[in-house]
């Protein structure tokens, strides 16, 4: 598929929109609508059995969600994932790792956005104060066990996709030894 045009249709400090002209193989000719959006990096803080999560109220979809600590850089800023990660884990939950290892990458909805993102694990935890943005102040988080979390999933508790393709990393991970 080639790209004929391209033009962007909105834009904020956290992503950009835009609309492309594409021919397909074939000659016809169509359009996709493109949320272009940094690198994200999501991290599990593991303690034994138990991992950490966090909880806010995600406004497009109308309801608050457990899902594990991730996020972007600000302005739309290109940040190595592994210290976006470190940033990440300490603003949501004040959790500093003694060992942060990359477990994965995951893309977040490509029919849609260009947006990928890391999986780190995050292990030998000590903890602090949350140093949250001023739009996570509803956040709150709390430390569910493996069991507590596959049956939250099951339940729809927890229904981010990059949480849960992060968790089969994890099982993933922990299948290799």
């Amino acid at each position: 598929m080639e790209t004929l045009a391209s033009r962007q249709v909105y834009a904020n400090s956290w992503m950009t929109v835009r609309e492309d002209t594409v021919q397909r193989a074939d000659g016809s000719r169509g359009i996709y609508g493109v949320i272009d959006k940094p690198t994200y990096a999501l991290v599990i803080p593991r303690d034994g059995d138990r991992l950490q999560l966090v909880e806010q109220f995600r406004y497009p979809v109308g309801r608050r969600r457990w899902e594990f600590p991730a996020g972007t850089a600000p302005d739309r800023a290109d940040v190595d994932p592994a210290d976006l990660a470190a940033r990440e884990l300490q603003e949501e939950t004040g959790l500093v790792a003694g060992r942060m290892e990359r477990i994965g990458y995951l893309e977040v909805a490509p029919g849609m956005s260009s947006q990928d993102g890391y999986v780190f694990l995050a292990s030998e935890l000590t903890g602090g104060p949350a140093q949250r943005e001023h739009s996570e102040q509803d956040m709150r988080q709390a430390w569910f066990t493996t069991a507590e979390f596959e049956a939250m999933a099951h339940r729809g508790e927890i229904a981010d996709s990059q949480s849960l393709g992060a968790y089969l990393l994890l099982q993933l991970y922990d299948r290799r030894g």
